[in-house]
């Protein structure tokens, strides 16, 4: 940083990370990882000049500093682009490691410095947080810092901060969005999450579930909704209009995975009390097809004690026919985004009665979701559809809402006879 102070010549740093070192070391030893370690240090040395700096922070992090680049940003960027590819086309040669052929590739994050002054540990941060962003997109790839990922950073961890407020201050809530049959007769609900921020108001899972999911908030978040949808279900028994309401509630893969999934449902039943064949919890393919052993025995555990199980966004993911008659499910949930086209695409048209006619030959209930247009509806009962969710029938709505709804007794005034 000195030195570009008096030359005016900028310097780069490029923070470099291993792709997948933790399963090398996992499946070969860590000998074998460090022997990699330091093919990869013997390999950075001689793609640097005299004059640019290699060193290893940790584990298999390394940090390569070029000094007397270019007087001008974009020369200067661009040489650090160049060394950026000679390093990967370095990296990416075959090593022999213990007798064996290995491939690697690594993610790099780089930024430019000087001749304005700045912290050294904030350069090493940037450049952290570029690597970052490689690693966001499956790695094996160069990316500059730009002050917009600091702000999106900043952004992130004040939202994860917020959510833990949110979640020992109460501020979420569940709404829900009813469920109708052919008929007209409504269901059941699927329940949505909800956040009453103190500042910005209602703001909708799309804006903070990532975030969740990231920091392993969604696993409590999870749980809590759970828990509210079983006290929702129970309540409802004391009505007689809406005691055959059945509520759907998403589950996410972390909190699928956890070790407890199975015993915090269980729990959850017995301590509100709530009919267990009225709760059905929604999974997704990609959810499923992850560790489809795992999958099958806690499904079937939760289905012995009568919970419900259906496959959200079917059509979207990587289905296996030989597994999806495996699992334990009761729906499939036509994805909105096919829903969307019908009568526009002639392939989401066949894609749709598709799904229909395998739900059927399975014996598996079919619902669509996001229905907005009579023509929509028309054509899914048509072809055998006739559970529908979506804004032409009803828009999530507080659980008040709903069950006055549910106790008039009233079809959508949208709802085709």
């Amino acid at each position: 940083i000195a030195m570009t102070g008096r030359t005016q010549r900028r310097g780069a740093l490029l923070f470099l990370d291993l792709d997948h070192f933790k399963v090398l070391n996992d499946s070969r030893g860590h000998e074998v990882g460090d022997l990699l370690l330091k093919e990869v240090a013997q390999r950075l040395r001689k793609v640097v000049r005299s004059c640019d700096t290699v060193a290893r922070l940790g584990g298999d992090e390394f940090v390569v500093m070029l000094c007397e680049l270019s007087t001008e940003q974009r020369e200067s960027a661009a040489q650090a682009q160049r060394v950026g590819s000679k390093i990967f086309e370095s990296l990416g040669k075959p090593y022999q490691l213990a007798g064996q052929s290995h491939r690697s590739t690594c993610s790099i994050g780089a930024v430019l410095f000087g001749p304005d002054q700045v912290q050294a540990a904030d350069l090493l941060k940037q450049a952290d947080i570029a690597m970052y962003q490689v690693k966001a997109r499956h790695g094996n790839g160069l990316c500059f810092f730009d002050p917009q990922m600091q702000v999106d950073i900043s952004a992130r961890a004040q939202m994860e901060a917020d959510l833990q407020t949110a979640l020992s201050d109460n501020q979420f809530e569940l709404h829900y969005q009813p469920q109708y049959n052919v008929h007209g007769q409504m269901i059941g609900a699927e329940a949505l999450l909800r956040w009453h921020h103190p500042e910005r108001g209602m703001i909708f899972p799309g804006a903070f579930i990532g975030v969740a999911e990231h920091s392993g908030l969604i696993v409590p978040m999870g749980l809590w909704a759970l828990r509210q949808a079983c006290a929702q279900l129970c309540a409802w028994q004391r009505h007689a209009s809406c005691a055959h309401l059945q509520v759907s509630v998403n589950v996410s893969a972390r909190q699928f995975r956890h070790p407890e999934f199975v015993a915090q449902v269980e729990g959850e039943l017995q301590r509100s009390g709530a009919p267990a064949h009225l709760l059905k919890l929604e999974l997704t393919e990609s959810l499923v097809l992850d560790d489809v052993r795992d999958s099958i025995a806690k499904m079937q555990a939760l289905r012995n004690k009568g919970v419900m199980f259906a496959m959200d966004d079917f059509g979207t993911g990587h289905s296996s026919l030989a597994y999806l008659t495996q699992l334990p499910l009761q729906q499939l949930k036509i994805d909105q985004s096919f829903v969307r086209h019908i009568g526009k695409r002639r392939a989401d048209d066949v894609i749709v009665q598709t799904i229909i006619a395998m739900a059927r030959t399975l014996d598996l209930e079919v619902i669509a979701e996001g229905v907005e247009t009579v023509q929509q509806h028309e054509f899914l009962s048509s072809h055998g559809c006739f559970l529908y969710q979506g804004y032409l029938l009803g828009r999530p709505m507080p659980a008040q809402q709903l069950q006055a709804q549910a106790m008039a007794g009233l079809a959508p005034e949208a709802m085709p006879s």
